[in-house]
C-alpha cells in the first residue's frame, strides 16, 4: 500500500507521544514493503526527504509565529498536498486542527483517524476553544472512514457518544532490559533514593496536586519532575516550589535510554494524567519495572488494574510518598508482562497493518 502519515510534527521523534508513534509505525511499515511518507513541519530538525526508506514531505508549519492557529495551517498544507500524491490510506493521528479540512481531503484513499484522546476535557483550553474541540471531534468522526481508538475508554465513549464503532488498538511500549546506574548518575541521583513524575505541563496532568502532596508529606527524597517548563503553567509551578529543593525541575528529556533509566530506578513514578486514552508514558514506565502512583481514573485503571497505587487527592499522593517500591515487586512483573503479551510496538504495527489492509 501507498500510505501516508498525517497529524504530527514529524519524525524522528523530537517532540512526543503520536511523533514517536508515527516513527516506530513507518519503519514498521516499509520493512514490510510498504510506501510510506510522514509529513513533516518544515522547521523540523530533521530535514532530509527520507529516513531510514520513510519518505518525508516538509510543509510550511508557521506556529512558531502564529502559535497554535500555526497548526491549522500546517494541517491544511498537509491535507492539500495529500490530495496530489495517489495514496491508497491516509492515517490522521489526531484532529484538533486538521477535521476543519475533512473535506479536502482526497477521496480516492481511505480515512483512517486515531481519536487521541478527549481533547475538549483538557482544561487548559477555555469554553469557546472546547466547544471548538467538541465540534472538531464530530468533523472527524464525519469525514473518516474507520475510526481507531488507543483505549477502551475512547472507546466505549465513541459509540456511546455517535453510535460509532471504533477498532481498539493501543499505544505501544519496548521492555527496557540494559538499566545502567551511570545514566542516573548523571542527574545527580541514586538508584531507589529518588521518585519521578513525567508529563506535559498541562493542569489536567495534576502535577500541582502532585507536588503539593509531596511538600504535605515532608519528605527530603529528591523529587525529578520531566517535561517542558518553558509555558505559563511551568513557570507558575517553578515558582510555587522554589523553596523546595529536592524538587527538580529537569526538562524535557527524549532520549529514551535516559528515561527509561530514570524510571527503572526511581522509586515511586507519578502518573497523574486524567484525560485521554492508552498514554505512552505509562506503557514506557511499565515497561522499565516503574512503581506507579496513578491518577484514579478509567484509562489509567484500565490498563494498570491492579497493579498500582492510585490516587484522588494530594492528601492520597502525600500519603503514598510513605510507600517503597522494593514491597510491590509483584506490581512490576505483572506490568512488564501486559508489555510483553499486549502492548509491544511489533503487536501494535502488526494490529495497524492489519486493521488497514482489511478495509482496502
Amino acid at each position: 500500500m501507498k500510505i501516508a502519515i498525517i497529524g504530527t510534527r514529524g519524525i524522528p521523534n523530537n517532540y512526543s507521544g503520536f511523533e514517536q508513534f508515527a516513527e516506530y509505525l513507518s519503519q514498521y511499515l516499509v520493512n514490510h514493503g510498504h510506501e510510506v511518507y510522514v509529513y513533516n513541519s518544515h522547521n523540523h530538525i530533521y530535514q532530509e526527504e527520507e529516513w531510514k526508506k520513510v519518505k518525508i514531505i516538509h510543509k510550511i508549519d508557521p506556529e512558531y509565529i502564529f502559535g497554535t492557529f500555526g497548526q491549522f495551517i500546517y494541517d491544511f498544507n498537509c491535507i492539500r498536498d495529500s490530495r496530489k500524491r495517489g495514496y491508497d490510506v491516509i492515517l490522521q493521528l489526531g484532529y484538533t486542527s486538521s477535521s476543519i479540512w475533512g473535506w479536502l481531503l482526497p477521496k480516492k484513499p481511505v480515512i483512517f483517524s486515531n481519536m487521541d484522546g478527549l481533547e475538549w476535557k483538557r482544561s487548559k483550553y477555555s469554553k469557546p476553544v472546547r466547544y471548538f474541540l467538541k465540534y472538531a471531534e464530530r468533523l472527524a468522526i464525519r469525514t473518516s472512514d474507520f475510526l481507531i481508538a488507543d483505549s477502551l475508554g475512547i472507546q466505549e465513549y465513541l459509540f456511546a457518544e455517535y453510535g460509532e464503532k471504533s477498532e481498539y488498538i493501543a499505544y505501544g511500549a519496548e521492555l527496557f532490559h540494559e538499566p545502567s546506574e551511570q545514566i542516573i548518575e548523571e542527574y545527580g541521583v541514586e538508584k531507589y533514593k529518588y521518585d519521578l513524575l513525567v508529563a506535559r505541563f498541562e493542569p489536567e496532568n495534576n502535577l500541582e496536586v502532585i507536588l503539593d502532596g509531596v511538600v504535605a508529606s515532608n519528605s527530603n527524597r529528591v523529587f525529578l519532575v520531566i517535561g517542558k517548563h518553558q509555558t505559563k503553567f511551568g513557570r507558575y509551578l517553578k515558582d510555587k516550589f522554589k523553596a523546595h529543593t529536592n524538587i527538580r525541575f529537569l526538562g524535557g528529556i527524549f532520549n529514551i535510554e535516559h528515561l527509561n533509566n530514570l524510571r527503572h530506578w526511581s522509586n515511586l513514578y507519578f502518573h497523574g494524567h486524567s484525560v485521554g486514552g492508552t498514554n505512552p508514558s505509562l506503557l514506557e514506565a511499565m515497561a522499565s519495572n516503574s512503581f506507579i502512583i496513578a491518577h484514579n481514573n478509567a484509562f489509567n485503571k484500565g490498563v494498570l488494574g491492579e497493579d498500582a497505587k492510585y490516587f484522588n487527592s494530594s492528601e492520597d499522593v502525600a500519603l503514598a510518598m510513605a510507600l517503597k517500591k522494593s514491597d510491590h515487586l509483584n506490581f512490576l512483573e505483572s506490568n512488564r508482562n501486559k508489555i510483553d503479551t499486549s502492548f509491544t510496538w511489533n503487536i501494535i504495527n502488526k494490529k495497524y497493518e492489519d486493521f488497514m489492509c482489511s478495509k482496502i
